[in-house]
């Protein structure tokens, strides 16, 4: 598959098969994770992988009543290392450049798991200390993101993007 028909691809799939993902499966989108980009190359990103049903009903708290976390047969949440970014490059690194890393990290998993036949879904709405207590994320390493992953059950419809010409700015905004 071209990257580009990846990007133009992916949706956000919120139902799911019971079919399962297999351990191979989870390797390879984890691996595409860590080939993104980082700020100075400090990877500052951990993934804690969640199968089990009791996990993933208590993060369907800590996430709004989003329901669909608990049928997708594996959820990945990415964390941010802030120590690993506040070392390299202070509270910059602290407070973007760890964001925007596990950010590249999680795309490229979305993108990943398209192009292997798997739904995700990004999910950055969440009571984020919910979550740290569910996962027991030591301080340090902010929870940034939650996909569950699974065979999508449907087509998720495209939904409109805005056009160059509204977005596009020369020279200065």
């Amino acid at each position: 598959m071209e990257v580009l028909e990846a990007i133009r691809g992916r949706r956000s799939v919120r139902v799911f098969t019971d079919q399962p993902v297999s351990d191979e499966e989870v390797k390879t989108l984890i691996d595409a994770a860590l080939n993104a980009p980082s700020a100075g190359n400090i990877q500052p990103w951990e993934f804690i992988v969640i199968k089990k049903a009791e996990v993933k009903r208590r993060l369907v708290v800590a996430a709004l009543n989003q329901t669909f976390i608990e049928q997708a047969p594996v959820v990945i949440v990415i964390c941010a290392n802030t120590k690993a970014s506040g070392s390299g490059y202070g509270g910059r690194g602290v407070t973007l450049y760890c964001i925007q890393d596990t950010a590249t990290a999680t795309q490229n998993i979305l993108l990943a798991a398209f192009s292997m036949g798997l739904g995700t879904c990004w999910i950055g709405a969440f009571k984020e200390e919910e979550v740290r207590a569910v996962l027991g994320i030591p301080e340090g390493f902010r929870p940034v993101a939650i996909i569950p992953v699974g065979h999508g059950m449907g087509n998720p419809p495209k939904h409109p993007r805005r056009p160059l010409n509204e977005v596009v700015h020369y020279e200065a905004f």
